[in-house]
């Protein structure tokens, strides 16, 4: 066979395509494969105690059990699937919920009301087990402008109920705290809790931070608030003897600066690579964002247009960096107007339809959040776990049986090419397969043996990483 190409000059080519294909690639790494949590509860500062957590799952399954004693009523405020095929009287939904009960996972799935039975179920374990996955103990919009001593004394406080809660194991399995923003007016104000904070708290552990600590940084328009947060952040782990690089940190995307600046270009990139690998997610403000857009009080929700034009632009701007995407909060809370003991039946009733009505709003906003690649979002109340979870559990449950056949099918093309010795440079594709049985695995919505339908083994799940699969397969077609 002969060929025109100079070897020299082609290999001088390939060598410097090489150069800028390796740049691509550090540059964009793929979807990382860590644990990304469903949501953020964010709580002010002065409310937080070590076991807010856990009194937070409480109040959500009281608020569940009360509004929805059992999952065809669940099904029916949610309108989930074949909820019109379920019984009505509660001695028939007495008797299904037995059947189902009885039945092995994959009989239930020949039954009308598996999902909904599997979603609601789901709910109740995840509230009793860990009911939240992400906590922001808040000095910005959930705490208020207060004096500076009140600042002084909750950061002091607060990091203590931290240090307690470490102790205790009441903690969630991701933690931070929302600093002021770094503006030029609140600058100080928020150098100073973080201080504060971070000095106490390391003080009462003895200079150990609680797994997955982050600090949150708001209202960022420009790389050099970022850039100011490395530099603080040096000079805390320096003080406090933590290794280099131990503190992480968060942006938030709420105006529109931060979406397109004043030359016309999305600074994100420029932003995140000013926190130089510190920043680990970016989470959406809807109401700055909405209010930055001159969206008046009354239209400023998740649904609106401009906030789902945010959404893509971050995504766009950000796709394929590693760094983890937040949406943000349902405002509408599912708490009744009447409280108390003797309520009529008047007030029962406004008190279950107001739940409801804030039951499907905040289910349908955390649907579309996961429909546009979402993973994540903000709660703000308790009342406003069974939602959350109902909506993930709903999402991954419904789109498992697909998402199994285009992983093993995926799986089986790769494993081919390894056996016959074929390049296969899908990687990437693969670990987007993978990260969604990850996530489902991570909420609880599925289980480690469901995810071996797809061809993988317990071994190779727990790599986390497509790449590793691959890499392993490889090396027993060798040996």
């Amino acid at each position: 066979m002969k060929l025109s190409l100079p070897e020299s000059d082609k290999a001088a080519l390939l060598d410097e395509l090489g150069v800028a294909n390796l740049h691509f690639q550090q540059t964009y790494p793929g979807d990382k494969p860590d644990r990304q949590p469903v949501h953020t509860v964010y709580g002010g500062a002065n409310l937080f105690k070590a076991d807010t957590c856990v009194r937070m799952g409480d109040i959500a399954l009281n608020n569940l059990q009360t509004y929805a004693p059992n999952f065809v009523e669940l099904a029916r405020v949610l309108q989930l699937q074949n909820h019109e095929h379920l019984p009505t009287l509660a001695a028939d939904i007495a008797d299904l919920t037995a059947r189902l009960d009885a039945m092995t996972p994959e009989e239930r799935k020949q039954e009308p009301g598996w999902l909904a039975y599997s979603v609601y179920n789901k709910i109740v374990q995840k509230l009793q087990r860990e009911p939240v996955e992400d906590f922001r103990v808040d000095f910005e919009d959930g705490f208020g402008n207060r004096p500076d001593a009140e600042e002084d004394g909750t950061a002091v406080r607060a990091a203590k109920e931290v240090a307690k809660g470490m102790q205790q194991g009441t903690l969630s399995p991701f933690i931070g705290i929302r600093i002021k923003p770094f503006t030029e007016d609140m600058k100080a104000r928020g150098v100073r809790t973080l201080d504060i904070f971070l000095t106490t708290l390391l003080a009462e552990t003895g200079g150990k931070l609680p797994d997955n600590f982050v600090v949150m940084l708001p209202k960022v328009t420009i790389p050099e608030q970022m850039t100011t947060m490395v530099r603080l952040f040096e000079l805390l782990e320096k003080a406090n003897g933590l290794a280099p690089g131990t503190l992480k940190m968060e942006t938030m995307v709420e105006a529109t600066q931060i979406i397109m600046d004043e030359e016309g270009r999305n600074p994100l990139m420029r932003i995140i690579r000013a926190s130089e690998g510190r920043c680990i997610a970016a989470h959406f403000g809807t109401y700055d964002y909405t209010a930055s857009c001159g969206i008046t009080a009354k239209y400023q929700t998740m649904a609106h247009p401009v906030c789902d034009f945010a959404h893509h632009m971050t995504k766009v701007a950000l796709g394929g960096t590693g760094i983890f995407l937040s949406d943000g909060a349902t405002n509408v809370m599912p708490i009744g107007p009447h409280r108390g003991d003797n309520l009529s039946y008047a007030q029962l009733r406004e008190n279950q339809e107001s739940v409801h009505n804030a039951w499907r709003q905040a289910y349908h906003h955390t649907t579309h959040s996961l429909i546009n690649g979402m993973y994540q979002g903000w709660d703000l109340n308790p009342a406003q776990l069974p939602m959350r979870y109902a909506a993930t559990y709903n999402f991954f449950l419904s789109s498992y049986d697909d998402a199994v056949l285009r992983l093993k099918t995926f799986v089986e093309r790769a494993a081919i090419s390894t056996l016959t010795g074929d390049i296969f440079d899908d990687a990437a594709t693969g670990q987007g397969l993978l990260n969604f049985f990850l996530k489902a695995l991570n909420c609880g919505a599925i289980s480690e043996e469901e995810i071996e339908a797809t061809g993988l083994t317990r071994e190779e799940i727990n790599t986390r990483s497509f790449f590793r699969i691959l890499e392993g397969r490889r090396k027993q077609a060798v040996s």
